[in-house]
């Protein structure tokens, strides 16, 4: 018993440590507040037209803008590339309206992605001689359309036991494109491993992304992109590691699918979505502005020194299914409190015609249960419908009501939805009164 007591005494001691020296090591991060500088990427793979109009009007509100360039994927341990083909005139219009602004001009840098690898890593093999020329050629092709770069991000999907072989492809790349700055991403499982300390001594800055996507357990199994607590927890580790960092938010969503009986069948972002079963059940998971707004401001008052600032996942464009909506992200960006604002509007579309149109005026998606009241005088109503997910649920003399139906209805921050139509035998003044159900 006496062992035992003496044995347990120890364990309590040194756990006592553990956590002294944990808060003492948390006090002694060197700390920073005020605004973050705010990124962005650009990870779409074409650039269609509302791509390149998504960084000409919202561009000049980021310090810094990285485009996806290429991709490097796998196939019986073989390199395959597909390359992006980034708009660069578009880039150059927007440095040239910041100058002739004389706003700040966001600095442009690219990424190359490199998907899972099973081989080995060696300073002089023909992988490691295929990536830097990659590297070499994308940043080459920067310069000759008249881009000055300000850094190459490397996005490698390494297993953590591949930290040390990954720091060989990290070097050689340096070298490679050297002056110009390399940067590479990094996940919270990451922060803890000795041979992450190595790679951030030969890679001194670097994205934490604190964002990521585990297959949920069931249809109703809580799930979310970016949990604030691990996050802030992610950081806070980062911070004490010391080296320079800049974290990765997401502004993205996913449906996700499952089968009757539970089983998980898959994902699906932008894009056709996938050949799913008819009866699958789907569910949407988008991240949670309210939530990540709230982070940044934590942040935005008291932070590790090594912060250096937010790039969000992804910018977003007006045909966006599952990405933030501009209104949503320029309010964070911006340091605005996001709003919820819904306004009901006629609308006459010839004599005796008119329209019922809601407008989301706010910064968030709306998806509730609402009802308008319409009212008029002086006229008679001889037809009317309901159109998308409305119905019309009441019908009088001088009044009607316009409601949605069984499901919540969804309206993206910025746009409108016409609710239904009326008409009257002649025209007349129309009065419409928005409630939530």
């Amino acid at each position: 018993m006496k062992n035992r007591a003496v044995l347990i005494s120890a364990l309590l001691i040194a756990t006592a440590s553990a956590i002294t020296a944990w808060l003492l090591g948390f006090a002694s991060t060197p700390r920073a507040n005020g605004p973050l500088a705010h990124e962005v990427y650009v990870w779409q793979r074409a650039w269609t037209q509302p791509v390149r109009a998504a960084v000409a009007q919202h561009g000049t509100n980021f310090a810094r803008i990285v485009p996806l360039k290429a991709e490097i994927s796998w196939k019986e341990r073989k390199p395959i590339l597909t390359r992006v083909a980034a708009d660069y005139r578009t880039l150059n219009e927007l440095i040239v309206t910041c100058q002739n602004a004389r706003q700040r001009v966001p600095a442009i840098g690219i990424a190359l992605r490199i998907g899972p690898y099973a081989g080995t890593f060696g300073t002089n093999d023909s992988i490691t001689e295929f990536i830097t020329d990659v590297a070499a050629l994308l940043v080459a092709e920067a310069r000759s359309n008249h881009v000055a770069l300000s850094e190459l991000q490397i996005d490698f999907d390494a297993a953590e036991s591949k930290l040390d072989g990954y720091r060989v492809w990290v070097e050689a790349i340096q070298q490679r494109v050297a002056p110009l700055p390399v940067t590479i991403t990094a996940v919270p499982s990451w922060l803890n491993a000795p041979a992450f300390n190595r790679l951030v001594n030969v890679a001194p800055n670097y994205v934490l992304q604190v964002h990521s996507v585990e297959r949920p357990k069931s249809f109703d199994a809580p799930f979310t992109l970016c949990d604030p607590r691990t996050a802030g927890r992610a950081v806070a580790r980062a911070g004490r590691i010391g080296v320079p960092f800049r974290v990765a938010l997401p502004t993205y969503g996913y449906a996700l699918a499952f089968d009757p009986t539970g089983k998980f069948l898959g994902l699906s972002a932008e894009g056709p979505r996938p050949n799913w079963p008819t009866n699958a059940l789907l569910r949407e998971v988008t991240s949670d502005p309210l939530e990540l707004s709230a982070l940044v401001q934590n942040w935005t008052t008291n932070r590790p020194a090594a912060m250096r600032g937010i790039i969000w996942y992804r910018l977003p464009t007006i045909v966006d299914n599952f990405n933030w909506r501009w209104p949503t992200l320029g309010a964070i960006v911006a340091s605005r409190s996001l709003q919820e604002k819904l306004r009901i509007e006629s609308r006459r579309v010839e004599a005796g015609l008119t329209e019922v149109i809601l407008v989301n005026e706010g910064d968030l998606d709306i998806s509730s249960r609402l009802a308008v009241e319409v009212r008029w005088s002086d006229a008679r109503l001889i037809a009317s419908d309901a159109l998308r997910d409305f119905e019309l649920a009441d019908r009088r003399t001088s009044a009607a009501r316009i409601q949605t139906q069984s499901q919540p209805v969804r309206l993206r921050a910025g746009d409108k939805l016409t609710l239904g139509w009326l008409r009257f035998d002649r025209d007349c003044e129309v009065r419409c009164e928005l409630k939530k159900l």
